[in-house]
């Protein structure tokens, strides 16, 4: 199951539950769920591996001491064979929701000792609220049915190029937005503010091989997560990372824990606290009696976090805590409290990366002091300024700072990174590219106009600490101007013309085709055409073909990598490396944005990604597999799933059918393009009716439609030989309608023909036919978009080029002489009123106003 088939699933048991359960609380059900299944499929998956057989699995009793410690020692639980999620599927109508409680009850006695951090209370929130699944049993048991029967298809195996907790969770909260979401932003950070930092971290920690990482403010895990991907993706070795994470609320900490245990990360490797991280730092203490020998304070790698913006706190005496050295926060913003814990908790070679409010940038007080030793300290590397809008239920806009504990420059790379975003329904989102021009800019250090710069610690100090991005980047649009003597006596300045220098570099014969020397300081334009001038023009022919050129391998090269060898690639990796080919090829390329060939990459991937995802799971032979198309219905005023024709698993039926079928589509196209005439026909004969003929038949409703027998009735009545416009009218609009209903009937059974067709050639298709229609799938769309770069930068060019002519097109004299054919015309007209004295008086003095007498 791909991603939008789990989201499609997930909101359509959601409706079902709404009126049961408060939205939000319906994650906290469907999440425990999930978890248990995943639990239970591991035990059995790990048992299998140890030679057991299916017909062995009953054999799981809690009363069989031996066995059940040596799956705690496998797994760190035991879960019975009549516990097993499976089994409750297995149950049918018998499945009961005390079913539930024993399973959740015995799974917190048999867990390992050794992991009981990592699993002990895990089901708390599950098991407390199963009673707000009904007002009875059984009608809690029907809603837990359902819930398992909803998710016993969601995959497991830790495949997935996402993790499917947080992917749930982001989905609920975003559809749930309206009394859910409110406060989404406490648990989840979204996943392209995850990337965009776990991008950062790995760049950093790129080449260590034991790795620790730290989120104080853990949420649902998704930050841990997307840094451990990005780190292991460098380094190679996922489980050389150790991950440790603090949550304050309960049901959100066992969320974190149950995230980390599904994307297959050791239980040694989890470290988690349910606490406060400002109140209760994270020093463990096995023992309150002897804490001082317990005593072990935290130092890792990274720390990464999206605490809770402006919350309240307790100060009082936290200037003794050697985490708040720099200073204190204030009372009513705890934002730097939970930054200084961060920078405490890292190792002198560490990075950190913490998202808050632009507040923290320039507020003063104990924030300004703060903010000053921090800078003094070298410690601050970068300030990203994210767009607005990009959290769930918050519209606040936000920044991403990045710290090290020690640096050797005490320079500040501020980067705006405000407009670069892309509107998804209410919310703003970071694309691909985005993300990718953000890292660059950080990992280069990169001053880019309109967009980064290093800042040097003495234009900081000059400007008293006060960090406030639009000091140091200004990202806004130039502001308008106007040329006086162009606007007096026409042309184009030549300094506006001058500003599109890096046009004229490249196509350097270009601007010799669109303007000419007028002997003053600006240019005239020589062509009417601008669009055929530049297109036509053999500099811009040679940058057309010099991309294309540097393409040109790559449609072979994604052949070889992803056709041939999907059943191995690296789904996540091999974006990367096509990435990097993209980058090399376009490196000599100028004018093209590589951030845009990289996003079309991007959104190429998810489609390709996804299949790549049920090729490895199923088999090469998921290309030839067709599934009925299910679809919702009103049966007897109730939804109903029916089959309404058949979808390729992987092979859009409309692209076999424009590959392979082609005579028969052209066939319906055909009957399709006919009907459209016969349409416009009957149109036209009705538009040339008048009122009077339509009135005075039986064949017009109305609304001056036809009726159909009314009008077989007039015809039949007709004969052979109408008499006059009118008949005629009617006799041909009966012909039409006639051929119509034949076309319409011999079109659906084409259609239906169609598509049984379709589905027994994919059905049938060769390997080599299966690799001709992947490629049509994957890669040439993708080269097209590809190519269409540079049209859309020559495109852009024009229409700058007809828009600075069309600005100075008008003069000034222009202008006036417009007015004044204008007032003459309108004096003339006023010369021509007769009225009584006083509108002639009236009407002599505009005249004069106007310069007509």
């Amino acid at each position: 199951m791909n991603k939008q088939q789990l989201a499609s699933k997930i909101w359509e048991s959601a409706n079902k539950m709404r009126s049961k359960i408060e939205a939000n609380e319906y994650k906290d059900y469907i999440l425990g769920f999930i978890f248990y299944k995943f639990l239970s499929e591991t035990e059995v998956a790990r048992l299998k591996a140890r030679d057991f057989a299916e017909e062995d699995l009953p054999s799981l009793v809690e009363d069989d001491e031996e066995t059940v410690e040596f799956v705690k020692g496998e797994c760190g639980y035991f879960i019975a064979y009549e516990n097993l999620f499976s089994t409750w599927v297995a149950k049918g109508g018998d499945f009961e929701i005390s079913n539930v409680r024993d399973a959740l009850s015995a799974f917190s006695r048999n867990i390992d000792p050794a992991r009981k951090r990592v699993f002990d209370g895990i089901f708390d929130t599950l098991q407390t609220g199963l009673s707000k699944l009904g007002t009875d049993a059984r009608s809690q048991s029907k809603a837990a049915r359902d819930l398992i029967y909803l998710i016993k298809d969601i995959p497991m195996d830790g495949r997935q190029d996402y993790d499917v907790l947080g992917f749930i969770y982001e989905y609920l909260i975003s559809n749930f937005a309206a009394n859910a979401g409110k406060k989404a932003g406490e648990f989840y950070t979204p996943h392209e503010v995850s990337m965009l930092m776990s991008e950062i971290v790995s760049w950093h920690l790129a080449g260590r091989e034991n790795i620790t990482i730290y989120d104080p403010t853990s949420g649902s895990g998704s930050l841990l997560i997307n840094i451990g991907k990005a780190v292991a993706r460098r380094n190679g070795d996922p489980d050389s990372i150790k991950y440790y994470a603090q949550e304050l609320k309960e049901n959100t900490y066992n969320l974190t824990r149950m995230n980390l245990v599904m994307r297959g990360i050791l239980p040694d490797n989890i470290v988690a606290r349910n606490g406060d991280t400002l109140e209760d730092d994270w020093p463990w203490f096995d023992t309150v009696e002897n804490k001082d020998e317990t005593y072990d304070p935290l130092f890792v790698d990274a720390v990464v976090s999206n605490p809770p913006y402006s919350q309240n706190w307790d100060p009082e005496d936290k200037e003794l805590d050697p985490r708040f050295k720099f200073g204190v926060a204030p009372k009513s913003k705890a934002d730097y409290a939970f930054l200084l814990h961060d920078l405490y908790h890292l190792r002198p070679d560490g990075i950190m990366c913490i998202v808050l409010p632009h507040g923290v940038l320039f507020r003063g007080g104990e924030e300004g002091t703060i903010r000053k030793n921090l800078v003094e300290n070298r410690h601050i590397q970068a300030i990203i300024g994210l767009p607005a809008n990009i959290f769930f239920g918050t519209g606040i806009p936000t920044i991403v700072m990045v710290l090290r504990k020690q640096r050797e420059s005490s320079d500040v790379l501020v980067v705006d990174a405000s407009k670069h975003f892309v509107k998804e329904g209410k919310n703003n989102k970071l694309r691909a590219s985005d993300i990718r021009r953000i890292v660059d800019a950080v990992t280069t250090g990169a001053t880019i106009d309109k967009f980064s710069r290093l800042v040097t610690i003495d234009e900081i100090r000059a400007n008293d600490y006060n960090l406030n991005i639009p000091r140091y980047v200004d990202s806004s649009e130039a502001a308008e101007s106007w040329d006086v003597y162009a606007t007096m006596f026409g042309g184009v300045p030549k300094a506006e013309i001058d500003a599109l220098d890096r046009y004229w570099k490249v196509w350097p014969s270009l601007k010799g085709q669109l303007y000419g020397e007028d002997g003053r300081s600006c240019l005239a334009s020589v062509t009417d055409d601008v669009a055929a001038t530049v297109k036509a023009n053999a500099d811009v022919v040679s940058f057309l073909g010099g991309y294309r050129d540097a393409l040109s391998h790559l449609p072979a090269e994604l052949q070889k990598r992803l056709v041939d060898g999907a059943s191995q690639v690296d789904a996540v990796a091999e974006e990367e490396h096509i990435a990097a080919q993209l980058h090399d090829a376009l490196s000599g390329i100028a004018l093209v944005d590589e951030y845009d060939a990289y996003q079309a990459l991007d959104d190429a991937w998810t489609g390709i990604s996804g299949d790549l995802e049920v090729i490895q799971a199923e088999g090469r032979e998921a290309v030839r597999k067709v599934d009925p198309n299910m679809v919702i219905k009103k049966k007897s005023g109730k939804d109903v799933e029916v089959q309404d024709g058949w979808t390729g698993r992987i092979l859009p039926f409309a692209l076999v059918q424009e590959q392979l079928l082609a005579d028969d589509v052209k066939e319906i196209t055909a009957r399709e393009s006919r009907l459209n005439e016969i349409s416009q026909e009957l149109d036209e004969i009705l538009e040339n009716l008048d009122e009077e003929e339509k009135g005075s038949s039986d064949v017009f409703d109305d609304d001056g439609m036809l009726v159909a027998v009314s009008l077989k009735k007039a015809v039949k009545s007709i004969g052979k030989h109408p008499n006059g416009d009118f008949e005629m009218a009617l006799v041909r609009a009966q012909t039409l309608l006639d051929e119509e209903k034949d076309l319409k009937k011999a079109s659906k059974k084409a259609l239906v023909a169609l598509e049984e067709t379709t589905k027994k050639v994919i059905e049938g298709l060769t390997d080599v036919q299966c690799d001709e229609l992947l490629a049509a799938k994957w890669i040439e769309p993708l080269q097209s978009d590809l190519l269409e770069l540079p049209n859309a930068v020559i495109g852009n060019f024009i229409a700058k080029i007809v828009a600075l002519n069309a600005k100075y097109a008008t003069t000034y004299s222009d202008v006036c002489n417009q007015i004044n054919e204008a007032e003459n015309e309108l004096a003339a007209m006023l010369g021509q009123l007769t009225g009584n004295e006083f509108d002639m008086a009236g009407i002599a003095e505009l005249r004069k106003l106007l310069g007509g007498e």
